[in-house]
């Protein structure tokens, strides 16, 4: 009889092995397919943005009229010259190719890594950053296609240094016009601005730190390196602000936990159910 029961025994503990581990295969399983699946999505909305901006490349004229405007409306507004900012950098060379640096190395790998390590650590808020990026970004394209905008670095009024291409590193060629990797007039708004504030207001709301608001010195640091670069105007850090207020407003804000919970398991499924007048019998 001992012996019976043995065999019985090891019988249910390999079947409940096998379950054990069909389970496990599954869950490995939709797990690399959801990975793929976002790595494709961000991939094509990615494309998607960069052949979007590529569209107002021709449009120099355009683009130069609406820096005339953009530098005589912030002069109206009272805001700070852009010149007071590249003047600090010009102190050393060593600072100023620290900022061309930053400006080039920081914006994507930053924000790669915030997404990585929120679909790690934090998938409800991985989504909510993804789609306030998205609309962010989206409407960024918009806005670059509607309103082509040079640079304050190529505005005779602004008589500001293009330090990229006077200091490096540049992520743009010498003239506009044939650069083919990227779109000189999209500087309306500054997305380097805008997805910095995103990483720092999404670490914010995913962690617990004492110090987390912390990661506003991003965002800080950004503008401080956009605008005396020269490559951003101030508006164009406003903007991004507003539309990613606007973006803010339109995506629900992510739940408190992740949305995924731990799996129950096998002892605590199979244990029956307490009977309800014993609850608590013992005390």
């Amino acid at each position: 009889m001992n012996a019976q029961t043995t065999g019985i025994s090891k019988e249910s503990g390999q079947q409940s092995g096998q379950q054990s581990g069909q389970r496990a295969g599954r869950h490995g399983a939709a797990a690399r397919r959801r990975l793929v699946r976002e790595l494709l999505l961000v991939t094509v909305l990615f494309t998607v943005y960069k052949a979007g901006r590529m569209l107002s490349t021709g449009r120099t004229e355009e683009a130069f009229r609406n820096a005339g405007r953009t530098w005589d409306a912030e002069r109206a507004l009272h805001l700070p010259g852009e010149g007071a900012v590249q003047r600090l950098l010009l102190h050393g060379d060593a600072l100023v190719h620290t900022a061309n640096t930053y400006y080039a190395a920081v914006h994507f790998p930053a924000t790669a890594l915030f997404l990585v390590w929120l679909y790690v650590r934090r998938p409800g808020h991985y989504l909510w950053a993804r789609r306030v990026l998205a609309v962010l970004t989206g409407a960024a394209l918009v806005l670059h296609l509607a309103f082509p905008l040079a640079p304050p670095r190529m505005l005779e009024a602004a008589r500001l240094v293009d330090t990229g291409q006077v200091y490096g590193p540049t992520v743009y060629g010498a003239a506009p016009a044939a650069d083919t990797m990227a779109n000189q007039f999209a500087a309306m708004p500054s997305l380097h601005f805008g997805w910095a504030l995103v990483l720092a207001l999404g670490m914010i709301a995913a962690t617990s730190a004492r110090l987390r608001a912390l990661w506003l010195l991003h965002p800080l640091v950004t503008l401080l390196v956009v605008v005396g670069t020269a490559n951003h105007y101030w508006l164009d850090a406003i903007v991004a602000t507003v539309l990613l207020g606007a973006a803010l407003l339109l995506v629900p804000r992510p739940p408190r936990r992740s949305p995924h919970p731990a799996p129950e398991l096998p002892a605590q499924r199979n244990a029956p159910a307490a009977a309800p007048g014993l609850v608590g019998a013992g005390r």
